[in-house]
């Protein structure tokens, strides 16, 4: 059976004042149904570029999507006319934005952003749009339904904020959910809940779940498969457990040594990633993390590498020496 969405050899790039930014470099991965799959990396590595991508989000100008395929039900949305495109955003497709109170209208108020949607997508009355939204906030947490509909944006906290913001991805039974680095912009307590939130709602309701964050430790608890950005490729890919117990990529290794944690004596200092995430529009034929490896090697210098198999089945790292790594995962594990 083939998977809910397939991407392949996907390229989003920006033309800027400085050259072209090839934000989204040739990325391939697939999410099965009631999948959640983790896309992780820095800022700027590509993540949230791709996800907008895979809806056609993309302003034009300065970006636009120059190759690739993204298959969702066995439909490539590349080639759909944007009329099409339409009725599967919000419907088959739900998008949880990055900052709620950017993506919520301010003068409009819950109730009516969410039934709008429903009006849209479903033709539903006004009356059955509006007792399905007292549902869906039920649904998502939040108490007195129906007086949360009639206010406003800025009458909610943060993680009430939030949760709207899932209500409504959720408002046409979607088969997929992107969600954008959902707890970002929210205290410890609160992203803890919003999680814990989406990964029970996407279990009961059977969504593949797409979660995006910059936080490896995040996804630990929550995804399936990891996929591992820099520099708008894929890195390293696999599952969960191997991500965690055997990465592979320098970065990955990296990434894992500079989260705090709670399993090793409070003294012991942070590892960073040394350096900055590189330059777009000066990248050569090299490796994109060459300068801040440890690793390095002539060839680096050379050649990008391709993603090859390390491991176990289905884990794969785009690095000359990702089996000599495998020396650094006791320490980065």
């Amino acid at each position: 059976m083939p998977p809910l969405l397939d991407i392949r050899d996907l390229h989003t790039e920006f033309r800027t004042g400085d050259g072209i930014v090839r934000a989204v470099d040739g990325i391939s991965y697939t999410v099965e149904a009631g999948e959640t799959v983790a896309i992780v990396g820095e800022s700027g590595s590509g993540k949230s570029v791709g996800a907008m991508s895979i809806l056609r989000l993309i302003p034009d100008p300065p970006g636009r999507i120059t190759g690739g395929e993204v298959l969702f039900s066995g439909r490539d949305l590349m080639k759909l006319p944007e009329e099409a495109m339409r009725r599967i955003r919000g419907s088959e497709i739900g998008m949880v934005f990055q900052e709620p109170m950017t993506s919520l209208n301010p003068v409009l108020t819950i109730g009516r952003q969410i039934t709008e949607v429903l009006e849209q997508h479903r033709g539903a009355t006004p009356a059955a749009a509006r007792q399905r939204a007292e549902q869906l906030l039920g649904l998502v947490g939040i108490a007195d339904p129906a007086r949360r509909l009639k206010q406003y944006p800025h009458q909610l906290s943060g993680g009430m904020r939030q949760r709207i913001m899932i209500a409504i991805a959720l408002t046409c039974d979607p088969k997929l959910i992107i969600a954008d680095e959902p707890t970002t912009a929210l205290d410890v307590t609160i992203q803890a809940q919003i999680l814990e939130l989406m990964k029970q709602l996407t279990r009961r309701l059977d969504i593949a779940l797409i979660i995006i964050t910059h936080n490896l430790g995040v996804v630990a608890r929550y995804a399936s498969r990891v996929n591992v950005m820099y520099a708008g490729r894929i890195v390293e890919a696999g599952s969960a457990a191997a991500i965690y117990h055997d990465p592979r990529h320098p970065y990955t290794i990296a990434l894992l040594r500079s989260v705090p944690r709670l399993d090793r004596p409070r003294q012991t200092r942070l590892d960073p990633i040394e350096g900055q995430p590189p330059d777009l529009t000066r990248l050569d034929n090299g490796c994109a993390f060459r300068p801040r490896c440890r690793f390095a090697v002539a060839a680096c210098a050379e050649a990008r590498p391709a993603l090859a198999p390390v491991g176990e089945a289905g884990h794969v790292a785009a690095c000359f020496r990702a089996h000599e790594t495998a020396a650094e995962t006791g320490e980065a594990a």
